[in-house]
């Protein structure tokens, strides 16, 4: 376990108590509003009163921070699984006194049961993302450097935490023209938003550099947010990409909210 690991473990955290703080906040409005209403609901009726507009502002707010808040959690939880040691000589095993039988483990479904409700839950939403398409860093066939692209998910194994993915479209580099398979751990995977649902995707700030498929291709890349789409009031985000210099300038590409997804920590490209 390196010590640049666990300092992004720790600035992760940072980030997940400050999220929690903003929630906080957010509720104690929300509460304020909730019995200004319940005192005197016809104020809504007055002219120029915004109190209902205020409470859907606040909702909308405290929507986003909590899917920021799972999406933090989900990218901890891989962090730390990334870190955990795996199989038997990893493991660590507590002696009963008295009890010299070797005990055969046998994998049921009563070892997903004794699982934390969180770490169920985090199993649960990788087993329904099948059939989905999602982001995968990858290392394909010849190449000396990770690569993110997307595939769909075929299979995910709870036991061993395991995707099991289809490239669609390998690149024209690619030595078969055929698609290709593949098993990834889950910190290798990021789920794209829900396509039928815009308020699902993270509201990226302007400057913020996330990561997101270039136009035209399956590829994804690392970009800088010029423009969210809420702002906009559309559903696509306008992005500047990392090395997409055309006449000594970054051209800036407009990609759908559901084709983009937050900058992992540490990301190389």
């Amino acid at each position: 376990m390196s010590s640049p690991d666990i300092v992004s473990i720790l600035e992760n955290s940072k980030e997940f108590d400050r999220v929690r703080k903003e929630q906080e906040d957010i509720l104690s409005e929300i509460n304020k509003l909730h019995k200004k209403l319940q005192a005197t609901p016809e104020v809504v009726e007055k002219p120029g009163d915004n109190s209902l507009a205020r409470l859907k502002f606040l909702y909308t707010q405290a929507k986003d921070l909590s899917e920021s808040e799972a999406s933090i959690s989900n990218l901890l939880i891989n962090q730390i699984d990334a870190l955990l040691p795996t199989g038997p000589q990893g493991q660590t095993r507590r002696r009963i006194e008295g009890n010299e039988q070797k005990r055969k483990r046998v994998k049921t479904e009563s070892d997903i049961s004794r699982l934390t409700p969180n770490m169920r839950s985090q199993l649960e939403a990788c087993a329904s993302l099948k059939g989905e398409q999602v982001a995968a860093r990858v290392t394909p066939r010849n190449a000396d450097k990770d690569e993110w692209f997307v595939v769909k998910v075929i299979h995910f194994d709870k036991e061993s935490k395991e995707f099991e993915v289809l490239d669609e479209e390998p690149g024209d580099d690619e030595e078969s023209s055929g698609q290709r398979q593949y098993k990834l751990p889950m910190a290798n995977i990021i789920p794209f938003p829900k396509s039928n649902d815009p308020s699902s995707a993270p509201d990226f700030p302007p400057g913020k550099h996330v990561l997101a498929v270039y136009p035209g291709t399956t590829a994804l890349y690392k970009a800088t947010v010029v423009q969210g789409p809420r702002r906009r009031k559309t559903e696509d985000y306008v992005l500047e990409f990392d090395d997409d210099e055309e006449d000594g300038s970054l051209p800036q590409r407009t990609v759908p909210f559901r084709k983009v997804v937050p900058l992992p920590e540490g990301h190389r490209q």
